[in-house]
């Protein structure tokens, strides 16, 4: 009875623990190449600025590709929206000519590659991503 009793609770834990955790890769921060070392954003203000929208700031956001992972946790977390949902509203506003989606970059790499050598640009990673001191974070999903 002992054994079932603690292969039943080990199961329930296993099964419950994952979905609690809440890892560095799952949580996002926003970067900017910008002179404002203090400067911060609110989560509103970062959907706006993705979203292209004026902040009252002239920042140039960087978007990942479709279908990657820290693309998706960033428009689920921050901007509040499915990917097919994003994609569907740039479509739009491109159709429409209301307004230009932000740059894609490839990877994060080229991510903090475009960031670091880039003034005034902006783009998001995980939070486990070591940030040059060129770069200032501005949001984080903490």
């Amino acid at each position: 009875m002992k054994k079932l009793l603690s292969l039943l609770l080990f199961t329930v834990l296993v099964q419950v623990i994952p979905a609690h955790a809440d890892t560095s890769r799952d949580k996002i921060i926003v970067v900017a190449h910008t002179e404002e070392s203090g400067l911060t954003l609110s989560q509103d203000q970062v959907r706006n600025l993705f979203m292209g929208a004026s902040v009252g700031r002239t920042l140039h956001p960087a978007v990942l590709p479709p279908n990657n992972r820290t693309r998706s946790l960033f428009n689920t977390k921050v901007v509040g929206m499915s990917e097919s949902r994003v994609q569907s509203y740039w479509a739009q506003m491109k159709f429409t000519g209301r307004r230009s989606s932000p740059l894609q970059v490839s990877n994060e790499a080229d991510m903090l590659r475009y960031l670091s050598n880039t003034p005034d640009s902006v783009g998001y990673l995980t939070a486990d991503t070591e940030i040059p001191g060129e770069l200032t974070i501005i949001y984080s999903t903490d």
